[in-house]
């Protein structure tokens, strides 16, 4: 398995974020196949290719390494010799590295307290069924929980230690203090956010007391410290939504400088152009040669003249656009319809492309490994693909001094499929052990998969099955239900 996977993960109700990093001098290829039920009704009359891709598929890359201490140590943020560019940009590459840390070790504890929570209410349940079997399942459950401890408190240290490491490095220059008071300010909150959600969802009992007490007891320091440095005013910290607010404004101050510009450039436009002109030319030809004959038929200029040429004139409009679109969809098959290109955001230059496609695609004109790792039955024979592509190339000896890779983020748009769902719920009945019937609401659900596959330079293909169940008002649930490719063999099917 590459040292970096890719993630799929829920950014709110209707977004999904991919993310991948892009390593070295290779080629990159990306193909996102979405697998959307028939019964939503979606074609390119309801959404156009061009609609979708401007207002549901949105790019970001980053400067990215796994080495959450690179960009203090390569800075020298407590050098006075460092102007404010070089100080923002130092102090930012720190900051968003160890965001970024923090929010997939939440992302993965949180998953992992769920397990934890389920796996103790089912031995709980089972335990009051028969005692006997409910021993081993016991001891898996303890394991779980010890895991979940462990690394609760690896994240702890880790956060006070990068934090600790951060404030030591305070500068004296008023100039530059203001960058430091707005990312210590933010990285404070996150990181009191972050794990108040940890804790919030901490399964129950006496075995998680003293672990919570210490997160706990991290969270209040960062509150004092925020207090004690007057980061924010009381009209402020009294307001969530101004609290919250403001946090987003300085979490784009500390992506700004350590996320790549882009500048984006819409492929075929002289060729458009060129078809359009051909395809007049080509039916003025028979247009001509059609007055010529009828001139020579009817002879002086009469009704049924007129009416012949009225009728030359309407067949010339409905062929001259059908014989556009036809040459035009025949030329650009299968070409890229976008180019995208990345600047470093301090020195403009050029650190990579990007060509990009997105289309609709039929079922039976997939690759034999889409197709194989799809896995379709029969009642989902109908299923309307979605597909995007990118081939992109990066130059790292261009990239900022100590970083050779990019973070890719893929924002998936889903709300106009969201849009086509129906809104109403419905009632099932359940049976309960002592014969009660419970009637319980059900929301309408469907189930869209997404299939993921990257290719970098001539290696081996990476290919990843998800599934995302949504409704009309928010994703359920993400699920990463196949896996194969280097490293990854045994693949997992669901």
């Amino acid at each position: 398995m590459a040292s970096h996977p890719i993630t799929v993960e829920r950014r709110d109700s209707l977004h999904l974020k991919v993310s991948r990093v892009l390593r070295e001098e290779t080629s990159h290829r990306l193909d996102v196949f979405l697998f959307v039920p028939a019964e939503l009704g979606l074609n390119p009359h309801v959404l156009s290719e061009e609609a979708f891709y401007h207002g549901g598929i949105h790019v970001k890359r980053t400067y990215y390494s796994d080495r959450h201490r690179l960009p203090l140590v390569m800075s020298r943020l407590a050098g006075k010799r460092l102007d404010a560019g070089q100080y923002r940009l130092g102090l930012s590459l720190y900051a968003y590295q160890y965001v970024v840390a923090l929010e997939r070790s939440t992302q993965a504890l949180l998953e992992l307290s769920r397990r934890v929570r389920k796996a103790e209410k089912r031995g709980d349940d089972s335990a009051k069924k028969d005692p006997a079997p409910a021993q081993s399942a016991m001891a898996q459950d303890d394991e779980q929980a010890d895991q979940l401890r462990t690394r609760l408190e690896e994240t702890a240290d880790l956060a006070r230690g990068i934090l600790g490491r951060l404030r030591r490095q305070e500068p004296d220059d008023e100039s530059l203090h203001r960058y430091y008071a707005n990312i210590d300010n933010y990285l404070s909150w996150f990181t009191e956010q972050s794990l108040l959600a940890l804790i919030a969802q901490l399964p129950r009992g006496n075995g998680y007391r003293a672990i919570r007490e210490r997160l706990l007891a991290i969270c209040r320091v960062e509150i004092e410290h925020r207090r004690a440095r007057e980061y924010n005013s009381e009209r402020v910290t009294r307001d969530p939504t101004r609290m919250s607010n403001k946090m987003r404004l300085l979490r784009r101050l500390i992506e700004y400088p350590v996320t790549l510009k882009q500048r984006s450039q819409e492929l075929g436009g002289g060729e458009q152009k060129a078809v359009k002109a051909f395809a007049t030319a080509v039916v003025m030809v028979f247009v001509s040669l059609g007055l010529l004959q009828a001139r020579a038929a009817l002879g002086d200029i009469t009704a049924l003249f007129v009416l012949t040429l009225a009728v030359i004139y309407a067949l010339r409009e409905v062929f001259k656009d059908d014989l556009r679109i036809t040459l035009w969809r025949w030329l650009r098959r299968g070409r890229p319809k976008w180019r995208r290109r990345y600047l470093d955001p301090t020195s403009n230059a050029v650190l990579g492309r990007q060509l990009e496609w997105f289309d609709y695609q039929r079922y039976a004109r997939l690759d034999e490994e889409i197709r194989r790792v799809r896995k379709r039955n029969l009642a989902q024979r109908e299923e309307v693909v979605l597909h995007y592509r990118s081939n992109s190339r990066m130059s790292p000896t261009r990239f900022l001094s100590g970083y050779d890779r990019t973070r890719e983020t893929l924002t998936l748009d889903l709300s106009p499929l969201a849009r086509l769902m129906d809104k109403g719920s419905h009632h099932v009945y359940r049976l309960e052990e002592k014969g009660q019937v419970v009637r319980e609401p059900v929301e309408k659900r469907h189930l869209i998969n997404l299939v993921i596959r990257e290719v970098e330079g001539d290696g081996a293909p990476m290919l990843q099955r998800w599934k995302i169940v949504m409704s009309r008002s928010r994703i359920v649930d993400v699920e990463l239900v196949h896996e194969e490719g280097p490293g990854h063999e045994a693949s997992r099917d669901a």
